[in-house]
């Protein structure tokens, strides 16, 4: 013998414990106060970070649906990079799917130009694009 007493059934003990109920209800509270501190207290990380771009990126509203040299097409979108924001004209309007940038139309002649001429298969390439 070994000295040691032989194992029995598990014994269960009885005395001043936290309900099961409390538990929850104070991780449901902490998760609770962790969330609304992430979200709303904790205010943005990168706030002092230089962003990535200098200027304004403006992005041309209506998208590109243009037919390709091998015969397929191409839908995309575009956005340009403005040393500052474009500003709307009250005078006039713009046409329909139009944006404030007066140099739009040749934006838009310059990319239906270029990818126009390019097949399917040079744009599927990260290279391509």
């Amino acid at each position: 013998m070994t000295g040691r007493a032989p194992a029995g059934p598990a014994v269960e003990r009885k005395g001043p414990g936290v309900p099961k109920k409390i538990v929850t209800v104070l991780m449901v509270a902490l998760a609770v106060v962790g969330a609304a501190y992430k979200t709303v207290l904790a205010g943005p990380r990168d706030a002092g970070a230089a962003p990535k771009l200098e200027g304004s990126v403006y992005v041309l509203p209506k998208e590109f649906l243009v037919n390709l040299s091998d015969g397929r097409y191409a839908k995309f979108a575009v956005a340009v990079v403005l040393p500052e924001a474009p500003e709307a004209e009250s005078e006039s309007t713009p046409p329909e799917g139009y944006g404030p940038l007066a140099e739009e139309a040749v934006i838009r002649n310059v990319v239906v130009d270029v990818v126009g001429a390019s097949t399917g298969e040079a744009l599927i390439t990260v290279r391509g694009r």
